[in-house]
């Protein structure tokens, strides 16, 4: 059996723009002193002209951002989402969001998968920063090529993009000549009748893990994949808990204010149903090894599937 292969969803980033920046010659990077971490050095190699670095001042980025964009260009500011989202976030509401410019935000690092970073850089907030600025599209990819697809689909996206990456080698399992990606649409990736998990990011692939684990307990578990967490895709939301009427999300992220928030806004308006959220409990991070954080967290394949059952 040939061995899993496993990357950083910032590696599909910075392939993702150049992939992307060889086609369109109106693509440009921005950087906050962060290219070899953001993986945008990539881009920068092959395309030096088209990326800017603004140095460590990420609020002025987002406005240079705007600025390019409102010349036509088609701008990724990129820089760690704690800065991205929580520093520059009047710049982002203001500056890009409010006049609803066509800009991109590359966010990598994000959650407590940075690891001995620790609680200060591990952001477990941005999705809910994000989610509250008018228009603003939210995409978090679950693996290298998903990431890859999302820049694409960023790009030729008329309007505010806030993408989501993290640090972590993860899995890649979305390397198959069917997969799709789309703005707004989630994906069944395991059909099921008991319980329906919903995930994000890095959990995809761990609660493809605890599903395989609760067959062998006995509950049958729908898996979806929900990349883009807003616009979330309302339709598939409602669908599967009518199928299983059982819901649990699972995310790298805040239980606040993210994807668990996100679906219960959708239930608890169109078909109110019990709902279990996987997340960090209102807490801090703190600086470790991040698959022994992504464990002591809960958000493994062991964590998940000892939650679900219970519930």
């Amino acid at each position: 059996m040939s061995e899993v292969k496993k990357y950083a969803t910032r590696e599909g980033y910075g392939a993702g723009l150049v992939e992307v920046g060889k086609k369109y010659d109106n693509l440009y990077v921005l950087d906050a002193d962060l290219a070899e971490a953001t993986k945008t050095n990539m881009f920068k190699k092959e395309f030096p002209e088209r990326h800017i670095d603004c140095g460590i001042a990420e609020c002025n980025m987002m406005g240079v951002a705007a600025g390019l964009a409102l010349t036509g260009k088609v701008p990724f500011a990129s820089s760690f989402a704690m800065f991205a989202a929580g520093r520059a976030f009047e710049q982002v509401r203001n500056t890009i969001g409010y006049p609803h410019v066509n800009v991109k935000i590359g966010a990598t690092h994000a959650g407590i998968s940075v690891g001995e970073d620790g609680a200060t850089h591990q952001c477990n907030e941005d999705i809910a920063l994000m989610r509250t600025i008018p228009g603003m599209v939210i995409i978090n990819p679950s693996d290298y090529e998903e990431a890859k697809a999302a820049v694409l689909a960023a790009y030729e996206y008329d309007g505010p993009v806030y993408l989501r990456f993290g640090r972590l080698a993860v899995p890649v399992f979305n390397d198959n000549p069917d997969y799709k990606f789309e703005i707004g649409k989630g994906i069944v990736l395991r059909e099921g009748k008991d319980v329906t998990i919903f995930a994000t990011g890095l959990c995809v692939s761990e609660s493809l893990k605890a599903a395989d684990m609760l067959a062998e307990a006995g509950v049958d578990a729908e898996v979806i994949n929900i990349h883009t967490i807003k616009p979330i895709d309302r339709e598939l939301v409602v669908a599967s808990a009518k199928k299983t009427g059982k819901v649990v999300t699972v995310e790298e992220h805040s239980v606040i204010g993210g994807l668990g928030s996100a679906v219960c806004d959708v239930l608890c308006e169109e078909y109110p149903v019990k709902v279990l959220k996987i997340g960090v409990n209102d807490r801090f991070g703190e600086s470790g090894p991040a698959v022994e954080l992504i464990h002591k967290y809960g958000l493994d394949a062991e964590g998940i599937f000892g939650k679900v059952k219970n519930f």
